[in-house]
């Protein structure tokens, strides 16, 4: 699935103490520098260099070796593969969490590196760099390096102990592409499957990384191998509890796909994006750039910042569901300048499963809720969602059984209920719920994020037997999208057109304003866990977290606002139009400044409880 990154406006700005920053050094060779200096004057030094997947880890050899050869040393290097478990044993051991589900998983939350390590071939590289420690200097430096480098039987043996990091995207384009090094190789492998990432081995890594995080001595930002980023230890837990004193912003992604529509080249400049289907504006698996005045942006994926998770998500959250980020917010594009029938511009039909739906099939701990908040409309606007109200429903389970994505449905219509839509409508999509956008419209789709991982859950089970896009052609020629039909029916409420009418459609309700200001608070079904609001305002307006409820903020209409803490002014960013800003639980009262002299409208996710 090809994936583009938009960096505009996405600096996070932070003003931090000039003596602080002496502990950063960006570039190839400053990096290897600071990290061989920090253990020049020990005798036999020994180095764990651990990271995430996607490192080039041949880089950081090749910028390690030639930094000692510099300094007239040496390097000796230890790849981390040496004690890990045979790759068939690895993958026996992943192969549980993988399942025989053709598109979805089993998260294995209890699973830790010691599971794929083999004790024998550990025991014998601890001998190896205990017999360096006791021989003496010889004026070579000893590298560990490669994941799970940082084990607790090599520890006492290191004098330093380095985390390189590496963000979603990118890694995920090596994956697609059969470039990914995983785990016990030092090599790609082209085979790598991505339901072993998102149940398996994502966990192992994250587990490792939060052990890796009380011990390093430096952080090394690694996702540009030619232009490595270092901070130390102190500065780089600075930067992190400074970034979530204050609202702040991720790297959106944009995708193309099977309805790509043509907004987007009104809105942003892509390169490389020639349709437009899903756009992501904040969640989990997003990364976040940030300027702590380096000369360079120091670029983490999000997980990092859910390190201080009370502050961010709030207690009741952190506690509840431990390291989820619970909120997400996507923009589907719509646009399309000449007509096109709905076949090309619905999205597939699909429903989403509950909480007790994904514990029960895949171990996540959050189902997915979502909404559909209308951000523009356009001539023939429309949203499918539920059944007509005298549709055959087990016809229509026969039809897209038999159909399975390949076979037309020609009166598909007669079946899916259409909602002719305008800007400002919500639709609440609780799970269970038949629905798609229908394209000639743009949303701003607020939802659950129900994985640590950024695991999508989404069961479609039709998708008019099209052609969906091929990024290396830049057509629609590709494979027709695989429905999970089972998941689909079985999760289905077979919600109806008059159900939908009196329970999906929320109305917006005025819960304060002054005449230049309103909050408005959309009315919302019981079993949705959160809230949707907007604020209008001509100048500015005050809004509160209340400490416990974190906000993730979109500006809808107005070119830009400033978003600002009461309490420290200072803390504080700017968004653009249909850009999202993440503002942390713990900031309380804030202010949105409108600086263009028109009216302002955010729309606002919230949960209901915190």
């Amino acid at each position: 699935m090809p994936l583009y990154e938009l960096k505009t406006n996405a600096e996070n700005r932070i003003n931090l103490d000039p003596v602080a920053l002496k502990g950063a050094v960006t570039g190839v060779g400053e990096t290897a520098k600071r990290i061989l200096e920090a253990v020049g004057s020990q005798p036999a030094p020994v180095v764990l260099i651990d990271g995430w997947y996607g490192v080039d880890w041949a880089s950081v050899q090749e910028m390690l070796t030639a930094a000692a050869r510099g300094a007239g040393s040496s390097i000796r290097l230890i790849s981390s593969s040496r004690f890990f478990r045979s790759e068939s044993e690895i993958n026996a051991y992943a192969e549980p969490f993988m399942t025989d589900d053709p598109s979805f998983g089993q998260v294995n939350d209890k699973g830790s590196l010691k599971d794929i390590i083999d004790d024998e071939k550990l025991g014998s590289v601890v001998s190896e760099v205990s017999d360096f420690k006791s021989s003496g200097t010889d004026g070579s430096v000893l590298c560990i390096i490669g994941y799970g480098a940082c084990q607790p039987e090599l520890r006492p043996l290191a004098d330093s102990v380095v985390y390189t990091d590496y963000t979603m995207q990118p890694m995920l384009w090596k994956m697609w592409g059969g470039e990914l090094v995983p785990f016990g190789r030092d090599d790609s492998d082209p085979g790598y499957f991505w339901k072993r990432y998102y149940y398996n081995d994502f966990y192992l890594l994250l587990k490792q990384k939060k052990v890796v995080f009380e011990e390093m001595d430096f952080y090394v930002d690694f996702v540009n191998a030619e232009n490595p980023k270092l901070l130390d230890r102190d500065l780089y837990n600075l930067m992190i509890d400074e970034l979530v004193k204050r609202p702040f912003k991720q790297v959106k992604i944009t995708q193309p796909g099977p309805w790509g529509a043509y907004r987007y080249k009104d809105l942003w400049d892509v390169p490389g994006l020639e349709c437009n289907a899903w756009n992501e504006l904040a969640g989990i698996e997003l990364s976040v750039l940030i300027d702590i005045g380096i000369g360079e942006l120091v670029n983490i994926p999000a997980q990092n910042f859910m390190q201080r998770a009370d502050q961010v998500v709030g207690k009741w959250v952190n506690q509840t569901y431990p390291g989820l980020m619970p909120l997400q917010v996507w923009l589907d594009d719509g646009y399309f300048p000449e007509p096109v029938p709905y076949e090309r511009s619905s999205m597939p039909i699909h429903n989403h499963p509950d909480s007790a739906y994904v514990k029960r099939n895949f171990n996540e701990p959050l189902g997915r809720y979502e909404t559909y908040y209308i951000v523009e409309a356009y001539r023939n606007a429309s949203t499918w969602m539920g059944f007509q109200e005298n549709a055959d429903l087990e016809e229509w389970e026969r039809l897209i059984r038999e159909s399975n994505n390949l076979k037309e449905i020609p009166d598909w219509q007669s079946y899916i209920k259409r909602w002719d839509t305008n800007t400002g409508d919500l639709f609440l999509i609780p799970p269970g719920t038949s629905h798609g956008h229908g394209g000639n419209q743009m949303i701003l789709e607020m939802d659950t994020g129900p994985s640590v991982a950024g695991t999508e859950y989404s069961f479609f089970s039709f998708d008019f037997a099209r052609n969906t896009w091929d990024d290396d052609t830049k057509t629609m020629t590709a494979p027709p999208m695989k429905m999970h039909l089972d998941h689909a029916i079985a999760n289905n409420r077979w919600r109806r057109e008059e159900f939908v009418r009196n329970h999906h459609r929320a109305r917006p309700v005025v819960v304060d304003g002054n005449g230049k200001t309103r909050k408005d608070q959309y009315t919302t079904m019981p079993e949705m866990p959160f809230h949707i609001e907007r604020l209008f305002f001509e100048d500015e307006m005050v809004n509160d977290t209340e400490g416990r409820f974190m906000h993730i903020a979109t500006l809808v209409e107005g070119t830009s606002v400033v978003i600002q803490s009461n309490e420290n002014p200072e803390f504080s960013t700017s968004i653009d139009r249909l850009q999202s800003a993440v503002v942390p639980a713990g900031i309380g009262k804030h202010t949105y400044i409108n600086n263009d002299g028109r009216h302002a409208l955010v729309v606002i996710i919230r949960l209901k409880k915190g």
